[in-house]
């Protein structure tokens, strides 16, 4: 009997990296805010889940960089950074456009997108591996540049934001009617119908 892999650390599943990437800030806006990416070690959890570069048994990313691609302090903190400004260039654009995002968070998104990103390279077995000098740095890099795309596309009519009283997650409502509520229903969808049930279960007669 083969075992099961083990659960994938990071939540996935909101229709565009940039928005899987912002979800490691849970339950934002909340006092029970919770930072997923609370050290180098997270940061490189994360690329490994979301990347392009191949990952061996040990967890590095092979052909990554000298280093083996893993995150420093340094990265860890523009990652944050890079989190945040996404964050605020989508909100902004689903309230007034693109041009209403702040200044100062546009141009870090800008300056993230004109990094160079991970190269695609065919090997001698016929495996697509993916190379970069600075993973991590590479890795933003793709993150900046899929929220510009989306924030100047069709698709950012259909970013939603979790009706999860706790939750804080924005997502892609990819569904037909376009009338997603929640981020996932294993989770806030789940956890809205059994607040519902109780709530039903106490009213008064």
């Amino acid at each position: 009997m083969t075992a099961s892999a083990p659960p994938a650390p990071f939540r996935q599943g909101a229709g565009r990296l940039c928005l899987d990437f912002i979800r490691t800030l849970r339950h934002r806006g909340t006092p029970g805010a919770v930072e997923e990416l609370d050290d180098p070690a997270a940061l490189d959890a994360w690329i490994r889940q979301f990347g392009p570069y191949d990952t061996p048994s040990d967890g590095t990313a092979r052909g990554a960089g000298r280093d083996g691609g893993r995150a420093d302090a340094a990265d860890l903190l523009a990652a944050r950074a890079l989190r945040e400004a996404i964050h605020r260039l989508v909100t902004a654009a689903l309230d007034g456009g693109p041009a209403a995002c702040d200044p100062a968070s546009r141009d870090l998104v800008n300056a993230a997108a004109a990094r160079p990103v991970p190269v695609p390279a065919l090997d001698p077995a016929g495996r697509l591996r993916h190379h970069a000098a600075e993973p991590a740095a590479a890795m933003l890099a793709v993150l900046a540049r899929d929220a510009l795309d989306l924030v100047t596309s069709a698709a950012l009519d259909r970013v939603r934001a979790c009706a999860g009283e706790r939750c804080g997650a924005l997502f892609l409502d990819t569904s037909r009617p376009g009338t997603r509520r929640w981020c996932s229903m294993n989770t806030c969808g789940n956890r809205a119908k059994k607040d519902a049930l109780h709530a039903r279960g106490h009213a008064p007669a």
